[in-house]
C-alpha cells in the first residue's frame, strides 16, 4: 500500500465549549437542543451594541494550574484542555516517547486559530498605555502568536513530525483537520492532534463585528439570537472554546488496539475570489469545495446522510450554502439532514471547524443528527425537509457519511467528510 493510500481514522476527541467542559457534556447539550448563549456579565458589555456571547461552560483554570495558565493566552488554554481530553480518550497515558505507543518523530500537531492571542495583545496594550512599558508581561509575544496554541499542544504531547497553524478566518479549524489528514496520508506522520480554538470575547472584536453588521444585536433574547435559516436571522453570535481530534493511520491504530470512532475520509477546498467578507451569493465557491471533496476522495454524494453546516445565521451565507448543496447533490439531497449547531454554541470562529468536527464524529458514531434550534419561520429558499429541527436518528445499518462545512472571511471554503466504521 502506498503512503498516499493510507486510511485515516479518529481515535480521540476533546472539547471545551459554551455547552460543556468536555466532549460528552457538549454532545449532550447539542442533542438536547440547549443554548449556551447568555448575557455577558462584564462591566464593559453594557456600552457595546451586543451584550451577549457564548462563553465556555467551564473555565480552563479549573483544569490547568494557574502558574501555567498565566503564561498562556485563553485560546491556548482552551486548546490544551481539549487536547488533554482527546489524548487520553485515544488511549495515550503520557506524551510521546514516554508512552511507547507513539513515536514522537511520527507525531504531529495542527491547531488553528482565526485571530490568535487577541485578548493578550489588547490587554497588554492597555498595560503599556496605563501603567508603562515595565508592566508589559515578558510572556506577551509567546502568548499572542497565532501559532501559540499549536506550539503549546506540540510541547504537551512531544510532537516532532511537524506543528502547524493554518489561519483562514472561520475556516481555520476545518483546514487544520484536513491538513492533518494529509500529513498521515502522505506518510509524514502516523498520529496527528488537530483542531481549532478561539478566545475573542472582548469589547474590540465584538464592537468591530457588530459595526460591520455581521453580528446579531438581539439583546432581548440572547438564547434565540442565533437562528440559522430563520427569516428573522440577523447575524452570528460570538462563541469561544476549542475542539480537537486525534487522527491516526488505520494501521497504527490497529497495531496498538485503539478504539476507532470513524474514518476521516478527507477534505475539499476552494476559494471564492469574491469579497473579503461577503459570501459569494450563488454558493459557487462552496459548490467547488464540495466537488473537490467528491473528486479527490473515496466518497460520493449518495453516501452522505448528514451535514453539519457552517450556518452562521447571516442573511446571505445560510442560503448560499444551501444553494451550493442543491447544485452538487441534486436529487441525493433528499437523503440528507442538515444541522446548524452554531444555533447552540455560537460561532467559535477559528475554533468552529474543530468543535463541529467533534460533533460530526459523534453524529456518525451514534447515528443521531443534532438539531438546529430557533427555526421558527423557515426561509422560503430552504426546503423544510432538509433541516433537522430536533435530534433525529440516522440510518442504523450500513456505512454513513457526515460532512462538516467551514467557510471564512476572505472566501476560504473547506469541507470535511467522516464515515462510520
Amino acid at each position: 500500500m502506498n503512503a498516499t493510500d493510507r486510511t485515516v481514522v479518529v481515535t480521540g476527541i476533546g472539547a471545551t465549549t459554551p455547552l460543556g467542559g468536555d466532549s460528552a457534556s457538549t454532545w449532550d447539550g447539542l442533542v438536547a437542543g440547549r443554548s449556551g448563549i447568555a448575557e455577558l456579565d462584564h462591566e464593559w458589555a453594557a456600552d457595546l451594541p451586543v451584550h451577549f456571547a457564548g462563553k465556555v461552560a467551564v473555565e480552563p483554570t479549573e483544569t490547568i494550574p494557574r502558574p501555567q495558565a498565566r503564561k498562556l493566552d485563553r485560546a491556548a488554554q482552551f486548546a490544551l484542555v481539549a487536547t488533554r481530553e482527546a489524548w487520553a480518550d485515544a488511549g495515550f497515558t503520557a506524551k510521546a516517547g514516554e508512552d511507547a505507543a507513539v513515536d514522537p518523530d511520527r507525531l504531529g500537531a495542527v491547531v488553528a486559530s482565526g485571530i490568535g492571542g487577541v485578548t493578550t495583545l489588547l490587554e497588554q496594550y492597555d498595560n503599556l498605555r496605563d501603567k508603562g512599558a515595565r508592566r508589559v508581561s515578558p510572556h506577551t509575544v509567546p502568548m499572542l502568536m497565532p501559532n501559540s496554541p499549536a506550539a503549546n499542544v506540540g510541547l504537551q504531547i512531544n510532537a516532532r513530525a511537524g506543528v502547524h497553524t493554518p489561519v483562514s478566518a472561520c475556516a481555520s479549524g476545518g483546514e487544520a483537520i484536513g491538513y492533518a489528514v494529509e500529513m498521515i496520508r502522505t506518510g509524514r506522520a502516523d498520529v496527528v492532534v488537530a483542531g481549532g480554538t478561539e478566545a475573542a470575547i472582548h469589547p474590540l472584536p465584538i464592537a468591530a463585528f457588530a459595526n460591520m453588521m455581521a453580528m446579531s444585536k438581539n439583546n432581548d433574547d440572547p438564547q434565540g439570537a442565533s437562528r440559522p435559516y430563520d427569516k428573522a436571522r440577523d447575524g452570528f453570535v460570538l462563541g469561544e472554546g476549542a475542539g480537537v481530534l486525534v487522527l491516526e493511520s488505520a494501521e497504527h491504530a490497529r497495531r496498538r488496539g485503539a478504539k476507532v470512532y470513524c474514518e476521516a475520509v478527507g477534505q475539499g477546498l476552494s476559494a471564492d475570489a469574491h469579497h473579503i467578507a461577503q459570501p459569494e451569493p450563488s454558493g459557487r465557491g462552496i459548490a467547488a469545495a464540495l466537488e473537490n471533496l467528491f473528486a479527490h476522495n473515496d466518497v460520493t454524494p449518495a453516501e452522505v446522510v448528514h451535514v453539519n453546516a457552517h450556518a452562521t445565521s447571516t442573511p446571505q451565507g445560510d442560503v448560499a450554502e444551501i444553494k451550493a448543496m442543491e447544485k452538487v447533490f441534486g436529487d441525493e439531497l433528499r437523503h440528507v439532514l442538515v444541522s446548524g449547531t452554531k444555533s447552540m454554541t455560537g460561532h467559535l470562529l477559528g475554533g468552529a471547524g474543530g468543535i463541529e468536527s467533534v460533533a460530526s464524529v459523534l453524529t456518525v458514531e451514534r447515528r443521531v443528527a443534532p438539531p438546529t434550534i430557533n427555526v421558527d419561520d423557515l426561509d422560503d429558499d430552504v426546503d423544510p425537509e432538509l433541516i433537522a429541527v430536533e435530534a433525529t436518528p440516522l440510518p442504523k445499518d450500513g456505512p454513513i457519511v457526515a460532512l462538516n462545512n467551514s467557510f471564512g472571511f476572505g472566501g476560504h471554503n473547506v469541507v470535511l467528510a467522516f464515515r462510520s466504521v
